[in-house]
């Protein structure tokens, strides 16, 4: 029942124009597939990062005011605030890439999301988190080393700013 409202409103949608009818049915299917949490290159470091010891949260709400934000990986007691971003939806600038398909639905889209991310960025940092950003396509190695050097500073030097990546 649920699955029917479901695509009912999609295909109001698509007729309104307020969103792209899918090109083909396995396109449909790979967008569906994608995930919020739980993605690849996150379980990877979650999985690291707890042979190491390491103890977090994962996909955490955290409460910010206005914001709402639910951070990949979290360490509530050091306040730290991890996520792994994908490079086409985060907009990376080594491998995102604009879409050459329904641009006048992705390129807002895809503008939000990287204003999203800066408000987030904001708001857990005026709230005395640190946040780490991290590109899907960063090796584990370092992707471990950024997340250890915030929860364990005395391990290694590190710096006390915010070890986003990013800007």
């Amino acid at each position: 029942m649920r699955d029917s409202k479901r695509a009912q409103a999609r295909e109001q949608a698509h007729e309104r124009g307020t969103y792209p009818a899918p090109l083909n049915a396995g396109r449909s299917r790979n967008m569906q597939a994608n995930r919020r949490s739980d993605t690849k290159p996150e379980v990877v470091l979650r999985s690291a990062l707890h042979r190491m010891g390491l103890r977090y949260r994962k996909d955490f709400r955290l409460d910010l005011g206005e914001v709402k934000v639910r951070p990949d990986i979290v360490f509530t007691a050091k306040k730290v605030a991890v996520f792994v971003d994908g490079c086409f939806w985060h907009v990376c600038p080594e491998h995102g890439r604009q879409p050459t398909t329904n641009e006048w639905y992705w390129t807002p889209k895809l503008r939000r999301n990287m204003e999203r991310d800066q408000r987030v960025n904001s708001a857990l940092e005026a709230a005395g988190w640190q946040v780490i950003r991290l590109w899907e396509h960063e090796s584990l190695t370092t992707a471990v080393e950024t997340v250890v050097a915030a929860v364990q500073p005395d391990a290694e030097h590190t710096s006390e700013t915010s070890a986003t990546g990013r800007q």
